[in-house]
């Protein structure tokens, strides 16, 4: 009898002791302004779980970087896998590699390519693109009256992200509304602040004559005024639009430098990614998109806005 109490004693308490799940992460590239907030976020809200563990690689903006570390993830038998990825045309394989290991994967952040098309066991959590350029250009239009001229600074090309909010743009100008304003240049600087400020440069020394920078990111619109301030240009005397809204961001709007961001919740779209990731290892429906709001920030709203972060 004392065998049979003293077994089901221990089958008690291995019941109530639960596995730690594990999760392997691939992000796109460490050193981003965004991206910092979004892994930073995942590792906080994982660690607060306190069952799960989330192990995070640096894909350093090499694709074949980052399908080895989803192989390296399938070999270790992990529970789920999370992918920022670094070029959203290259997530074909990824989702097969992961559905044919029989393993839940999550893209966070950046659409994949095959959004579409997507195995049960796979979701994309992120913001919705069309409404993150739409909100940032009809700011800058409204600020402009309807009417000027803009440069554009894009994200980079392989990015669904870039591709979308870019076009965004150029629906917003395309409208009755918006129609008096010209884009006079367009180019990529690759979501990067120093290549923000080196084609802000160049443009500024080949005489563009511009009203506003429409940049796909907060970073190069960092990077432009940066470049501006340099060389004397008033910021009163154009309107500065990014995305992402993060603490320079704001600190740069503050400062009456930057005049629209829009805000992505880095830290919402980690927490989502993983939420996501241990509801499809256990089995658990999931919506193939899952959509954390963008939300604009602006001279006005600003104070309310840091008041809630």
């Amino acid at each position: 009898m004392k065998k049979v109490v003293l077994t089901g004693a221990l089958a008690i308490l291995m019941g109530t002791t639960a596995r730690a799940e594990t999760i392997g992460a691939s992000m796109a590239v460490f050193d981003d302004k965004f991206g910092t907030v979004l892994r930073i976020g995942m590792d906080d809200y994982a660690k607060s779980l306190n069952e799960v563990d989330l192990q995070i690689e640096d894909a350093l903006n090499d694709v074949a970087k980052q399908q080895s570390q989803i192989q390296n993830f399938i070999a270790a038998g992990v529970d789920a896998i999370i992918v920022q990825p670094v070029d959203t045309d290259a997530t074909v394989t990824l989702s097969k590699l992961a559905a044919d290991a029989g393993i839940p994967l999550v893209y966070v952040n950046r659409e994949p390519v095959n959004i579409n098309t997507l195995p049960e066991s796979q979701a994309f959590v992120a913001s919705n693109e069309l409404d993150s350029g739409t909100l940032q250009t009809k700011e800058v239009c409204r600020l402009l009256n309807g009417k000027g001229k803009a440069v554009v600074l894009m994200g980079e090309l392989s990015n669904q992200a870039a591709r979308v909010r870019t076009k965004d743009i150029h629906d917003v100008i395309a409208t009755e509304a918006c129609k008096g304003i010209e884009i006079v240049e367009e180019q990529t600087a690759n979501w990067q602040r120093t290549q923000g400020a080196d084609l802000m440069t160049n443009w500024l020394s080949a005489g563009f004559e511009f009203d506003a920078v429409i940049a796909n990111n907060d970073e190069m619109a960092i990077g432009a005024i940066q470049a501006l301030k340099a060389a004397g240009r008033s910021m009163d005397s154009v309107v500065v639009g990014g995305i992402d809204a993060t603490d320079d961001a704001v600190s740069a709007m503050a400062a009456g430098d930057l005049d629209v961001s829009v805000f992505q919740d880095a830290v919402g779209q980690g927490k989502g990614s993983i939420d996501a990731a241990l509801k499809l290892a256990r089995h658990e429906p999931v919506e193939r998109r899952i959509y954390i709001p963008f939300e604009l920030v602006t001279k006005e709203n600003l104070a309310a806005f840091q008041a809630r972060k």
